[in-house]
């Protein structure tokens, strides 16, 4: 009972977008969204998204050009992989927070596409 509370809390929690220095990941339990650690948290996911997207850019530079030393081929694909857990993470801390509709009905009124 004690572990179905505790994970139940945990959803509730933000992910933060660091790990402990054990590698572990890290929760904020606030019910203030613009506290400090939550605007901290929200600049550095916002930091991390611009990163993923200029080593991405860089990263097609390399990847076009059929010259490109594999040591840099490499390198990039380094990055890549880091921004990559980056953005995955920043994905999963904000599907986290998204507020579940109360009625799958509405749910499916909302998503429809309605056309001229």
């Amino acid at each position: 009972m004690e572990q179905a509370n505790s994970n139940a809390h945990a959803l509730a929690s933000r992910l933060l977008p660091w790990s402990t220095p054990e590698g572990k990941p890290c929760y904020l339990d606030t019910d203030n969204n613009g506290g400090y650690l939550s605007r901290l948290a929200d600049n550095l996911e916002a930091a991390q998204l611009a990163t993923g997207t200029d080593v991405l850019r860089r990263a097609r530079q390399v990847l076009d050009d059929p010259m490109s030393p594999y040591t840099e081929v490499r390198y990039v694909g380094i990055r890549l992989a880091e921004c990559l857990t980056d953005a995955l993470r920043v994905a999963e801390s904000r599907g986290g927070r998204l507020v579940a509709p109360d009625d799958t009905e509405d749910c499916e009124d909302t998503d429809r596409v309605h056309r001229p």
